[in-house]
C-alpha cells in the first residue's frame, strides 16, 4: 500500500489586477452605458484609477467625435500668405509661436502647403531675412504638402492616419471644398490623455485671474473657466449670477447654448471672452477684456 500523500497547503494567493478587471468584465456589458458603468464601478472598487479611467473614457469618445467637433475654425487659423515678404513673415512665426503654419495663395480657401516655422527659421539664420544663396526667397521649396481631410471624418480613424502617414496637421474642408478648420494630431491626444502643456497653461501658484497684457488698449486676463462667479464678480466687479451655472466657463457656454471652441468669442453684458483652450467636453481658459460701454453691443445679453 502506497503511503498517504501529505495534506496539500493552501496559500493565500491575491489575484492579479488583470484578473481582478477580469472577473469584473467577466459579465459582457450589452451597451455603452453599462460598460461606462462598470468601469466606474471598477474605478470606485480601486481597480483603477482617475487617470486610467479618463483616458478609456477619452477613447471611447474619441471613436465618436469628428474633426469638425474640435478643429480651430476657418477664422481663427494663422495662415501665410505665399506672396508675403520674409522680414514680415518671421516675425508673425514668432509671434504666432506655432510649429506648422498653413500657406495660401490668392484666398483662404486655397491652401498651397504646410510650412514649418523651424524649416523658416533654419533657412533666416543661414542666409540672414531669408534671402537664398542667390539673393532671393522661395518660400515654395520649403512647404510640405497639404492634407484634407472631410470635417465628418472620425477622429480615431484620423488618429491612425495621422500615426501611418508621420502627418501632424490636416485642413478641414466642407461639402464645397472651401477650408472649414485646421486640426492637429496634439487636437486629437488631448481628447484621449487631457490637455498638453502649452502657452496657456497656469502655473501650481498661480491665481485663477492673471493678467496677460497691460497695454494702451486696455488690460487682458487669462482665467481659468472654473473660476467661480463670485470670485469673478468681484475681481471684475460684474454682475454675473449663478441660476444656471457654477462658474464662468458654464457662464460662457450657457450663453452661446453649447459648449464653444477654441478661438469663439462671446460678448457678455461689458466683457469680451474669448476661448484660448477647449475640447470637445469643457472649456479651460478664457481670454477676458472689459469692453467701453459704447463698444457694446446688442449681442451683449
Amino acid at each position: 500500500m502506497s503511503d498517504p500523500q501529505p495534506p496539500t497547503r493552501h496559500r493565500e494567493t491575491h489575484p492579479t489586477l488583470l484578473a481582478r478587471i477580469s472577473a469584473l468584465l467577466m459579465r459582457e456589458p450589452e451597451d455603452r452605458e453599462q460598460l461606462l458603468a462598470m468601469l466606474h464601478h471598477a474605478h470606485e472598487r480601486e481597480l483603477l484609477d482617475a487617470d486610467a479611467l479618463s483616458m478609456i473614457e477619452g477613447v471611447m469618445q474619441v471613436s465618436e467625435l469628428s474633426a469638425r467637433d474640435i478643429m480651430v475654425p476657418r477664422s481663427q487659423i494663422d495662415m501665410i500668405d505665399i506672396r508675403e515678404k520674409p522680414e514680415d513673415l518671421i516675425p508673425f512665426v514668432i509671434e504666432t509661436a506655432h510649429s506648422r503654419f498653413p500657406v495660401i495663395e490668392d484666398d483662404r480657401d486655397h491652401v498651397i502647403g504646410i510650412l514649418l516655422a523651424k524649416d523658416l527659421l533654419r533657412y533666416s539664420g543661414k542666409h540672414g531675412a531669408g534671402a537664398g544663396v542667390d539673393g532671393a526667397f522661395d518660400i515654395r521649396k520649403m512647404l510640405r504638402p497639404p492634407i484634407f481631410i472631410p470635417e465628418s471624418k472620425r477622429l480615431n480613424v484620423l488618429l491612425r492616419d495621422f500615426r501611418a502617414n508621420r502627418n501632424h496637421v490636416a485642413i478641414v474642408v466642407d461639402e464645397y471644398g472651401g477650408v472649414a478648420g485646421l486640426i492637429t494630431i496634439e487636437d486629437v491626444l488631448e481628447q484621449i490623455v487631457g490637455d498638453i502643456e502649452d502657452e496657456y497653461d497656469f502655473e501650481e501658484d498661480d491665481d485663477n485671474i492673471v493678467v496677460i497684457e497691460a497695454g494702451a488698449a486696455g488690460p487682458r486676463w487669462r482665467v481659468r473657466a472654473l473660476t467661480e462667479i463670485a470670485q469673478f464678480n468681484e475681481y471684475f466687479e460684474t454682475g454675473f449670477t449663478n441660476d444656471q451655472a457654477e462658474t464662468i466657463g458654464g457662464v460662457v457656454t450657457e450663453h452661446l447654448g453649447r459648449v464653444p471652441r477654441r478661438g469663439e468669442e462671446a460678448i457678455i453684458g461689458n466683457v469680451r471672452f474669448t476661448v484660448l483652450r477647449a475640447d470637445a467636453r469643457r472649456v479651460d481658459v478664457l481670454r477676458v477684456e472689459k469692453l467701453p460701454t459704447d463698444e457694446v453691443n446688442d449681442d451683449a445679453g
